[in-house]
């Protein structure tokens, strides 16, 4: 495990940047979607997109070719006119990529990488290597958002591109976890239902301050069970957990339960903090009334909070911060240090 912890040097305006696909091939099956996201870099942040072979390899493909989706970090990574590495999007097997990436070719060639969900696999694994990521800037979902791209993604996603930390953030005033189908033919032009957020949610009292380290519960999940690539526990003394849900949407038990077994683990009480990304309440094969959504939201929060209260009692806890599956996001840096104060109910990434 790495004793110090290395930022990417930060984009330029006119850059080249990686576009891979390190967990599925859902890209090439939606074309529309990814041009979208490579227009949106161009246009939006004047970067030039490269994209590698795997953003247009199938599914299926990338599933029987772990090896090819290390090799294409590898290679992005190791391209010096390169300056970040973007994720189409995630999937549910880049656990069995890990073992195919060299730990020396990251080292030695630190470069901004931005991807969530399955792609919490690579950003703890470079955690391991002391090199920062950023959970977010995924261009399916997050880049390629249809209708605008909200203004509260691009202000963030440029300081993660271009400066040297994010600094303090800001809640959204709206959000979405409308579904939106890629397949439709006016994709683009479609605007997702948006509503008023309720701000965060602070649990406990106490300013904190530490190393971020999580991304998505399920990934997290496997991670615990696979035991092959988490940090020796100690590392975690003092730490910041970041958690959020996918769209699968696990129920409160689910969620619980995953935080028990990692409280049972002694790996709860070794972070100082929890950042909890606000959860999606949609699903694509059906949706919920308003009062469900509210209910599912409240439901998980207390779920986290009981969990603490028995593992962690002194943890400094925020929810439905702006990170994970909904949109807008922030990209909050895995790795990068993040400072909480309850009494200004402020975040800041110094």
């Amino acid at each position: 495990m790495a004793d110090e912890f290395t930022v990417p040097p930060a984009a330029s305006p006119g850059d080249r940047v990686a576009v891979i696909a390190p967990s599925s091939g859902a890209a090439a099956a939606a074309r529309n979607v990814l041009t979208l996201g490579l227009d949106r870099l161009r246009d939006v942040f004047d970067l030039e997109p490269v994209v590698y072979p795997t953003a247009r390899q199938s599914d299926r493909y990338l599933r029987d070719h772990p090896e090819a989706r290390a090799a294409d970090v590898h290679a992005a990574f190791r391209d010096p006119e390169i300056s970040s590495v973007f994720a189409t999007i995630g999937g549910d097997d880049q656990l069995r990529v890990l073992k195919h990436l060299d730990p020396d070719v990251l080292r030695e060639n630190p470069t901004r990488c931005f991807g969530m969900s399955d792609n919490t696999n690579l950003a703890l694994f470079l955690w391991n290597q002391g090199i920062v990521s950023f959970y977010g800037g995924q261009i399916l979902n997050q880049v390629a958002t249809p209708g605008f791209l909200p203004e509260y993604t691009e202000r963030y996603l440029r300081e993660a591109l271009f400066e040297e930390s994010i600094g303090e953030i800001e809640p959204a005033e709206q959000w979405t976890d409308d579904v939106v189908d890629w397949g439709a033919e006016d994709y683009v032009e479609q605007e997702p239902e948006y509503e008023d957020t309720d701000g965060w949610h602070w649990h406990g009292d106490r300013p904190v301050a530490g190393r971020l380290w999580g991304g998505c519960l399920a990934i997290l999940r496997w991670q615990l069970a696979a035991d092959r690539y988490l940090p020796d526990p100690a590392a975690l003394d003092g730490e910041i957990l970041a958690l959020e849900t996918s769209e699968v949407l696990p129920s409160a038990d689910r969620v619980r339960w995953t935080l028990q077994a990692m409280g049972e683990r002694g790996l709860l009480e070794r972070f100082d903090g929890v950042l909890v990304g606000r959860p999606q309440t949609r699903h694509r094969f059906g949706d919920r009334s308003d009062d469900e959504r509210l209910a599912y939201r409240r439901d998980q929060r207390d779920a986290i909070r009981s969990m603490l209260d028995r593992y962690n009692p002194e943890a400094t806890a925020v929810f439905d911060l702006e990170f994970g599956h909904t949109n807008p996001t922030v990209p909050i840096p895995i790795g990068g240090r993040v400072e909480i104060d309850p009494e200004t109910e402020t975040i800041r990434f110094p």
